[in-house]
């Protein structure tokens, strides 16, 4: 990700916008927040973050499957994405 961000960072004209939509994980049953980190790698190869915009998934539901896995294993669906707008310095 770190060569993707350095890329958009190159290619970008300055003062222009780049956007990435990114979901967290979850890993032996604790939240893996890879938005943020992606975020701290698109700043470290030059952005500026100017909006976070948290986006609710729609079609995330705790029926079926899902729902009986969130409760046997006591964790809760992770029902958003984050969309972070970034600023080239112009």
């Amino acid at each position: 990700m770190r060569k993707v961000a350095e890329e958009a960072f190159r290619v970008l004209k300055p003062g222009k916008f780049c956007a990435i939509l990114m979901g967290d994980a979850r890993t032996k049953g604790c939240v893996v927040p890879m938005s943020f980190e992606v975020m701290k790698i698109f700043e470290a190869a030059g952005f500026k973050t100017k909006e976070i915009i948290i986006k609710e998934q729609h079609n995330c539901r705790a029926t079926g499957f899902w729902k009986t896995n969130s409760v046997k294993y006591n964790f809760l669906l992770l029902a958003h994405e984050y969309l972070f707008v970034f600023r080239k310095s112009a």
